[in-house]
């Protein structure tokens, strides 16, 4: 496994992930069980006390963890995740989440995501279970 093979398995699956071309949601780095992602907010974002959505932020979390658990190619979904909203986000503002693998095993996984602001603030802190289904991300053997 090699650096370049996880952009090629982001590149695949970025492809095919609407959700995250939807919400403007960019891949900056890529490497075995780490993501780097960033997403800026829009006024559509916003919820109605003018602040980033929650869903929102857990949708860019979510994608982070998700590039990040399937970089080996070997194709996971989420087990389970949680999140801590820990300080607002505004409509202009540059987020990125960072996604680590915690622990891989054979078939499930554990991920740390962080989110921050253009100002390197946190903003969120989530944590996500992964479980691999089988198969590759490519579908390539």
């Amino acid at each position: 496994m090699s650096h370049n093979d996880a952009w090629h398995n982001a590149r695949v699956m970025y492809e095919r992930d609407t959700c995250a071309q939807a919400l403007g949601i960019d891949i900056i780095e890529m490497d075995e069980g780490m993501a780097v992602l960033t997403m800026t907010v829009t006024a559509q974002m916003l919820n109605g006390h003018q602040t980033c959505h929650g869903g929102q932020l857990f949708s860019l979390a979510d994608t982070a963890f998700a590039y990040a658990c399937n970089s080996q190619g070997l194709a996971a979904v989420a087990s389970a995740c949680n999140i801590d909203f820990l300080r607002p986000g505004f409509a202009g503002d540059k987020l990125t989440a960072t996604a680590r693998v915690k622990h891989q095993g054979k078939l499930t996984g554990v991920y740390d995501i962080e989110i921050v602001n253009q100002q390197q603030k946190t903003v969120a802190l989530f944590r996500g279970k992964s479980h691999r289904i089988g198969g590759s991300v490519t579908g390539e053997a």
